[in-house]
């Protein structure tokens, strides 16, 4: 294969490095949530995804668009010999990092008790939230790092820390969501509010383990960095190229990247945190006390949104992992390997997309009895309902998540925003809308979020058609992936009904109903002909699964 062909395929392979790490990430998020939530309950979860949904727009605006912006700058540097200009976009980014990472910890350390009580309506969450401020700091220097190496053209140090990052996280949310909840349940008995301050410190203690994983990510990258400091030299001293970029032009530079960037990403999440507002707000709610809305918060947070985000992992994933080919050929002016990276993205987020909302609305009662017993018969009837209503959000929002990284990639930085702004306006007037006049409770917070995410996809995909003229493919990312996964589902409900009904186990009937799910799906996908054979051999051990499709002659 041509040096050129091996940079057209790289792309996927990393992409499919990083989203295999994305998928065992988001796997241990929502496994260690459960004896978390067994710990502090849905109350407790309630006040766990309020201090995160704050801590996650401030990571937003100090260093959540570090990786992609570092990434983009990098790769953009690179594809022109400039190994010199790439480093001093890393140092800048780094001094960036630690400034805006202090400055937003200090901000968060002076007004928590003001953003969580009067903002938001969850006083009993600050105790979380301030147990979230190192990790501003920390999470900010590890994004430049693990932009870096991605810049570079490799996604495996960023997966090894991430992996490493949440077995930390779940090891220590978990004991210390133990010890804080009964520390908590005694401050409680003395105040008169056991359960209101034991589900306040458990929650602490299920945030104190994003600052110890992050920590640990950050000493292994660091590592890899200074194993990896000699060979950059070696580089940096056969770059022949003259002209340094100063680094006021670096952060101007970093700023007209990253700023955009927020801005869309932060509209593109603010979301979550006016949904919980105007959810939680009594004017807006019939007869329902603060305490149900809590608690419904709770579940739809610590449940529905636990398993609907690990799928919409992988989009996230393919994102950053396209963004510095897309960057590359777009600085080459090459249109075609554009809308290639684009295509092949889509097809591949779309594939997992499909059978992911059409196997959780089908298994929806099974997977969270499997997951969540214990929990009550009323939290887990609602939690059930809200998979059911909601899958389908899976796809709408995997596809925005990716589209709003190819127009980024392709330096339409504005554009995101801008669709951002318009779908949220029309989200937020749908959910005061079914909130007031049609009652519908929480449900109303999933069909605004559907119509919000579907937004994003027509809005984002006329984009990418106008600007660089692509034209979607259809049948191979859309039509096959739909029909492949409805059959799946009907096998899925059909082996999960024998196996309950037959041996009356749950567990085992969720399992085995999966693993024949999955099998049948890669089989419907090589039949219908989804993947071509040089897009199976990009594919994690795509040579086994080629030989398998052959072998049983699905694939000539």
């Amino acid at each position: 294969m041509s040096s050129k062909k091996k940079k057209k395929s790289n792309f996927l392979v990393q992409g499919s490095i990083l989203a295999i790490s994305s998928i065992i990430v988001r796997i241990i998020g929502a496994v260690y949530r459960i004896p978390l939530t067994k710990i502090i309950g849905d109350i407790g979860n309630d006040y766990y995804s309020n201090a995160y949904e704050i801590y996650n727009l401030l990571l937003l605006i100090s260093s959540y668009s570090l990786p992609l912006a570092v990434s983009k700058l990098v790769s953009a540097r690179l594809a022109k010999g400039e190994r010199k200009n790439a480093y001093r976009i890393f140092r800048g980014a780094l001094v960036f990092a630690i400034i805006s990472g202090i400055v937003v910890a200090t901000f968060t350390f002076v007004f928590s008790r003001f953003l969580t009580a009067r903002l938001f309506n969850t006083p009993m969450s600050f105790f979380a939230l301030r147990a979230l401020i190192p990790a501003l700091i920390i999470v900010a220097i590890l994004g430049v790092l693990r932009g870096f190496f991605q810049g570079n053209g490799t996604m495996i140090p960023t997966a090894i820390s991430q992996i490493a990052e949440q077995i930390i996280n779940a090891i220590v949310s978990v004991g210390a969501a133990y010890f804080l909840f009964s520390y908590g349940k005694k401050i409680g008995a003395v105040l008169g509010d056991a359960k209101s301050y034991s589900a306040a410190y458990g929650a602490a203690g299920g945030t104190l383990g994003t600052g110890a994983g992050a920590l640990t990510a950050l000493v292994f990258m660091l590592m890899i960095f200074f194993m990896y400091r000699p060979v950059l030299k070696r580089q940096i001293r056969r770059d022949r190229y003259s002209k340094k970029e100063s680094y006021r032009k670096i952060f101007y530079v970093l700023m007209m990247t990253i700023v955009p960037v927020i801005l869309s990403t932060t509209v593109y999440n603010i979301s979550g945190i006016l949904d919980q507002g105007i959810f939680k707000s009594p004017m807006l709610q019939h007869g329902l006390s603060a305490d149900v809305r809590s608690q419904m918060w709770g579940i739809f947070s610590g449940k529905y949104k636990v398993l609907t985000n690990v799928p919409i992992a992988i989009a996230s994933a393919v994102a950053s992992s396209v963004t510095p080919g897309l960057s590359i050929a777009v600085a080459l002016g090459d249109k075609n390997e554009m809308k290639a990276k684009i295509e092949t993205a889509i097809r591949f987020v779309m594939i997992v997309a499909f059978p992911c909302a059409i196997g959780m609305g089908v298994l929806a009662s099974p997977i969270l009895h499997f997951l969540f017993n214990g929990s009550s018969t009323e939290s887990m009837t609602i939690a059930t309902r809200l998979l059911q209503s909601g899958a389908v959000v899976i796809i709408f929002t995997s596809l925005s998540t990716l589209s709003n990284g190819l127009l980024q990639g392709i330096n339409r930085m504005k554009t995101p925003v801008i669709n951002a702004v318009i779908s949220l306006i029309i989200h937020l007037i749908s959910l005061i809308i079914m909130l007031q006049f049609f009652n519908l409770k929480i449900y109303a917070v999933i069909y605004s979020n559907i119509i919000f995410a579907f937004l994003m996809c027509l809005l984002n995909g006329m984009a990418i058609r106008k600007f660089i003229g692509y034209k979607q493919e259809i049948k191979r990312s859309f039509i096959i992936p739909c029909i492949s996964s409805i059959l799946m589902g009907v096998v899925v409900y059909l082996v999960y009904s024998g196996i309950h009904k037959g041996l009356d186990n749950n567990k085992l009937g969720v399992v085995i109903s999966i693993i024949l799910g999955a099998l049948v799906y890669g089989i419907l996908l090589l039949a219908f002909k989804a993947l071509t054979e040089e897009e199976i051999k990009r594919l994690p051990k795509g040579n086994l699964i080629l030989s398998f499709g052959k072998k049983i002659h699905l694939i000539k």
